[in-house]
């Protein structure tokens, strides 16, 4: 089997912020030209950072084949068919096909809900997180051609991955049946709704809110705990919000372009370690997306361990492979 220990993987979500939520609210929409430009870019990056080898999902919309295509670098570049159905499962099987060939950094194109499935079929993976999506507090709204710079970096070792990757934080859930799922930022309980449902979240409806990232600086229902306190990446705790009928009004963007009020009734820091009791009846939403119910009976337990992928800090690689002298050519 090929060495691909230094090579850099690429997932693209091809229906990444062009949902529905499009037209409930007032979110950019991130189109097909408009992704291939941005991996084009990134590959141009990570190839003038020393990488020599690339693999893209191929898909039906050919965003990666698109954007790879008579590409002038100096670097083998690799389609990877995974079968491609256009549904959530295609990133689930991209990335497993990726951890299978040892592909040492993937460079993602989606949201939240992108990353979260890429984390719930990789935990191990190391990611350059590139924002396309709907709720876009775990990628970030970074330049794709020094995020590719950055990804280039760690995958040929000219920087150390321990200082420039640290773990994510994580929030593992355990439902009343025994299974299990997990959340990169947030977790929230929801009256009077239902699975499946893509609509912007009712602010009326929360109840509980168990996030790992609070900033006030966010769009989606995270933002609500980060206008109460401050969680950074990098803090080794999480937020808990209680939401209801007597709370104090907080005015928070729950979507791009849409304020809503919501009644916070309490805010409190949560440990790593520390179970979490998220009650039904609800719906319960992993990261914007509707995919459990809780009964009245038995409520869910939720723990947030800091062990999710490592993610690039794409400012901190690069001031390392500056300080290095990398990009210099003596």
């Amino acid at each position: 089997m090929t060495d691909h220990s230094e090579s850099i993987g690429i997932i693209a979500n091809p229906v990444s912020g062009r949902d529905i939520r499009r037209v409930a609210a007032r979110g950019g929409v991130s189109s097909a030209e408009d992704k291939r430009n941005r991996i084009a870019r990134a590959v141009i990056g990570a190839v003038a950072a020393g990488a020599k080898h690339v693999v893209a999902m191929k898909e039906p919309f050919g965003i990666a084949s698109g954007a790879l295509a008579d590409l002038p670098v100096d670097a083998d570049l690799e389609i990877l068919d995974i079968g491609a159905r256009v549904d959530p499962r295609d990133t689930e099987r991209a990335a497993l096909a990726m951890r299978e060939r040892g592909i040492r950094v993937v460079i993602t194109l989606g949201g939240d809900g992108t990353n979260r499935t890429i984390a719930r079929a990789w935990p191990q993976a190391v990611l350059v997180p590139m924002s396309t999506g709907t709720n876009n507090v775990f990628p970030s709204h970074v330049e794709p051609t020094v995020a590719g710079a950055a990804a280039g970096l760690v995958a040929t070792n000219l920087v150390d991955l321990h200082l420039v990757a640290p773990q994510s934080k994580v929030i593992h859930l355990t439902l009343s049946d025994g299974s299990q799922d997990i959340a990169l930022i947030d977790a929230a309980t929801l009256a009077n709704d239902f699975v499946g449902n893509r609509l912007p979240v009712d602010a009326t409806n929360l109840r509980q809110l168990l996030v790992t990232t609070a900033r006030p600086d966010t769009i989606g229902v995270s933002s609500i705990a980060g206008l109460h306190t401050i969680c950074r990446a990098d803090e080794d705790s999480a937020i808990l919000v209680t939401c209801g009928s007597g709370g104090a009004p907080t005015n928070a963007p729950i979507a791009p372009g849409l304020y809503r009020e919501v009644p916070v009734k309490g805010v409190q820091k949560v440990n790593l370690e520390e179970e979490v009791e998220l009650f039904g009846p609800s719906t319960l939403a992993f990261d914007g997306d509707r995919e459990h119910q809780i009964s009245s009976d038995t409520p869910a337990i939720a723990v947030v361990r800091r062990d999710g992928p490592r993610v690039i800090d794409v400012s901190r690689a690069l001031e390392a492979g500056a300080s290095q002298g990398v990009f210099i050519n003596r």
